[in-house]
């Protein structure tokens, strides 16, 4: 299991995998809150179904994170849109 924040896997566009490329990890997708908003083995399908979803909800709740139209472009970051990382 891997537990981290949403925004630090912008661009990424595979899960993760162990066992010599076998297995993929299981992605707990955090909030800046460090609260789990989703959980999955298929990152790639997250991107494309569950990630707007997501956002439109985290958008609301914290407007100084980044939350880009398209993850898959966007630099992943750790900070707010004031003081990124």
């Amino acid at each position: 299991m891997l537990a981290v924040r949403l925004q630090e896997v912008f661009g990424l566009l595979d899960t993760p995998r162990i066992g010599g490329g076998k297995i993929p990890l299981l992605m707990h997708l955090l909030s800046p809150a460090s609260r789990p908003v989703q959980v999955t083995r298929d990152l790639r399908s997250f991107w494309s179904t569950g990630y707007f979803e997501v956002r439109k909800d985290l958008r609301g709740r914290y407007p100084k994170h980044h939350w880009p139209d398209d993850p898959l472009s966007a630099p992943p970051t750790r900070g707010t849109k004031k003081r990124p990382m």
